[in-house]
């Protein structure tokens, strides 16, 4: 398979998904359960960001003990970052910005990656190397649904892909998802990490359960 045709495989797995949940985890132990929750809940994905230690070996236990998740590895920064969301076994990568040396390397080695970008100059250099699907970032900061559509328009023909991440809420998702071109939204406000950790230590997941579950109601429409 081509590295094209593996990112047109990662829009559809995206396209399935609808919103992907985007998690920063302190320990192993409460990524294995939210991990649990998402498949359990109808929301089988999850972005794994590089911003803890638990990084690493949350993804390498969740490949082995959830195989149906779509699990990502976020905030991939360089290559040696990139380098250990490989060997962990994400499936794919995602960064906040547009990074030539580290979106090189991933295609070098025709791993899924979607750099993030927040200009026409980002998106032209992106899709020049190979890029079709991209995180726009931060998406309500920078303009969200109305400055997408701007972007569309010189860059729609190219077949270009855009799944905006910060500041999507329950309330103005649908409005992003509503864009054929979004295949789905980053959906950080799904499990923040002083939930996380309040539900760890009461061993009380019912929040954050019921928060998945909506937004897997949200994602099917």
């Amino acid at each position: 398979m081509s590295y094209a045709e593996k990112i047109s495989a990662l829009v559809k797995a995206f396209e399935a998904v609808r919103i992907m949940p985007v998690l920063a985890l302190e320990t192993v132990s409460s990524g294995l359960k939210l991990c649990e929750l998402l498949v359990e809940n109808g929301l089988p994905a999850a972005e794994i960001t590089f911003r803890t230690a638990a990084a690493d070996e949350t993804i390498r236990q969740a490949a082995k003990e959830f195989p149906q998740l779509l699990l990502g590895a976020g905030t991939v920064l360089s290559t040696e970052v990139l380098k250990r969301a490989i060997d962990a076994g994400a499936k794919f990568a995602v960064a906040p910005g547009f990074n030539p040396t580290v979106v090189k390397a991933a295609i070098a080695q025709e791993f899924p990656f979607v750099p993030g970008i927040a200009t026409p100059s980002e998106i032209e250099q992106a899709f020049e190397l190979g890029c079709s699907m991209l995180k726009f970032f931060p998406a309500e900061a920078n303009g969200g649904v109305k400055k997408l559509q701007n972007f569309l328009g010189p860059y729609r023909h190219l077949g270009v892909r855009f799944m905006p991440t910060g500041g999507i809420t329950p309330e103005n998702a649908p409005a992003y998802l509503a864009v054929p071109e979004i295949p789905c939204v980053g959906g950080t406000w799904l499990a923040k990490t002083s939930q996380i950790r309040e539900a760890e230590a009461s061993g009380d997941w019912s929040a954050v359960q019921k928060c998945i579950a909506d937004a897997a109601r949200l994602a099917k429409g």
